[in-house]
C-alpha cells in the first residue's frame, strides 16, 4: 500500500472514530499519532509530497490554521473533513501538541550552492526575516519557514503569489508579486536548507 493510500486511510479511519473520540477524550499525543502522523509524520516530519512537516510550528500558528480548515477557508479537502469534526478544545488540543515537537533535526545534504546564494539574496531583498524571525523559525501566528519540505513551500509561495491562497493580511501576495518563477523556485530550495531553527 503506498504512502498516499495509508494516508488517505488512516483519515477515514480517524473520522470514523470521532464519535468513540469525543465520548473517552485521549491525551493529543495519542490522537495526533493516529489522525495525523500518517500524513505528517510521527515527529511531524513529512515524508509525503506537498504535505507539510508539522514540527516545530508555534501553536498559535497550527491552531489558526486548523481554525480555517475547519470553516473551509482554506484549499484542502482532505484537511477540511478532519478538522470539521474538531471542537474548540480539538483545536486547542492538537495545536499545543503541534507547538511541542521539536523542529527537523537536519536540513538535506543536496543543496545547490548557485541556489542557495540566490534564495538567501532574494531572502534578505523581500525582508522575509521581519516577520518569519532571523532564523526563519516564525512564531505565535507566523510559521516556520526553514526546514520545511521543498515541495510544498514552492506550493505555498506559488499560492500567495497568485493570490490564491489564504493569507491574514494581502501581504505575501504583495511581497511576492513581480518575483519570477525562478526565484520563487530558489527561495523555496534555501528555505528548505536553510539556517537551523531555534526549538521552540
Amino acid at each position: 500500500m503506498g504512502l498516499a493510500t495509508r494516508c488517505a486511510a488512516a483519515m477515514a479511519a480517524a473520522l470514523c472514530a470521532g464519535t468513540a473520540l469525543a465520548q473517552e477524550p485521549q491525551p493529543y499525543a495519542e490522537r495526533y499519532a493516529r489522525t495525523c502522523a500518517p500524513c505528517h509524520g510521527g515527529a511531524g516530519v513529512s515524508a509525503l509530497p506537498l504535505t507539510p512537516s508539522l514540527a516545530g510550528q508555534p501553536a498559535f500558528y497550527a491552531i489558526t490554521q486548523l481554525f480555517l480548515f475547519r470553516e473551509g477557508r482554506r484549499d484542502s479537502a482532505a484537511m477540511t473533513a478532519v478538522a470539521r469534526e474538531m471542537s474548540n478544545d480539538d483545536l486547542r488540543g492538537y495545536s499545543e501538541h503541534i507547538g511541542k515537537l521539536p523542529p527537523p533535526p537536519t536540513s538535506p545534504a543536496d543543496a545547490d550552492a548557485l541556489r542557495m546564494e540566490r534564495g538567501a539574496a532574494l531572502t534578505q531583498r523581500l525582508h522575509c526575516t521581519g516577520c518569519h524571525g532571523s532564523d526563519l523559525a516564525g512564531g505565535r501566528q507566523v510559521p516556520r519557514l526553514a526546514l520545511q519540505r521543498e515541495d510544498y513551500l514552492l506550493h505555498a509561495l506559488r499560492g500567495f503569489r497568485a493570490g490564491s491562497r489564504v493569507g491574514y493580511t494581502p501581504a505575501m501576495t504583495e511581497a511576492l508579486a513581480g518575483v519570477s518563477p525562478a526565484e520563487l523556485e530558489d527561495m523555496a530550495h534555501y528555505l528548505a536548507r536553510g539556517p537551523a531553527a531555534k526549538a521552540p
